[in-house]
């Protein structure tokens, strides 16, 4: 894979639940390197607030999250440290999902309809962005609706379109929407680091 042309890389995120890809792009959109990542431990459920703790009495439920978030926190630091490590690139910053506002307690999370929703996905981007803060990295949060648009911006292209696709011939498979959008999401975070 490319090294960086310009300054600082940096780490664009696109999470599912308990498993992520990471797409670490230069700002002038080469691509450095692409990886899927685990970050939730074998034997954990990956959507707790969603699903398992809906099953559990209360305490159980926040008790299990507890479990789980702490899966998360440790495997982002582990799996972002193992890649600042194993890239020939200095990664300036990261670009994760920008987080809805949720109740302030796990408790309250697993009870209100909306927020157990989504309350798994912002556990899993918490841990990224506070993985990536101990390792000095910027954090940056992207809208996917926008960042293909603002990628193109950065790049003072037309369309980022080009520079999506071109990965695809050069590395292969698996290339894809998740792929394309950490990718977009790491050329602005790239370009906002430099």
């Amino acid at each position: 894979m490319a090294r960086p042309e310009h300054g600082p890389a940096a780490v664009g995120v696109s999470d599912h639940s308990g498993w992520a890809i990471l797409v670490t792009a230069s700002a002038r959109g080469a691509l450095i390197d692409r990886r899927r990542i685990e970050i939730v431990d074998a034997g954990l459920p990956t959507m707790p607030h969603h699903h398992d703790g809906q099953r559990l009495p209360i305490s159980d439920a926040v008790a299990l999250v507890t479990r789980v978030r702490a899966s998360a926190e440790r495997n982002a630091r582990a799996r972002l440290a193992a890649l600042a490590r194993e890239l020939p690139a200095a990664i300036g910053g990261i670009a994760l999902r920008v987080c809805p506002t949720l109740p302030a307690t796990v408790a309250e999370r697993i009870q209100d309809y909306r927020a157990m929703c989504v309350a798994d996905w912002v556990m899993y981007r918490q841990a990224f962005a506070a993985a990536a803060t101990e390792l000095g990295w910027a954090l940056s949060w992207y809208e996917p609706k926008r960042v293909f648009a603002e990628a193109a911006s950065a790049l003072a292209i037309g369309a980022a379109d080009a520079i999506l696709e071109a990965p695809r011939s050069t590395v292969g498979a698996p290339w894809q929407k998740d792929h394309k959008l950490a990718m977009a999401a790491a050329i602005v975070a790239a370009n906002a680091a430099r």
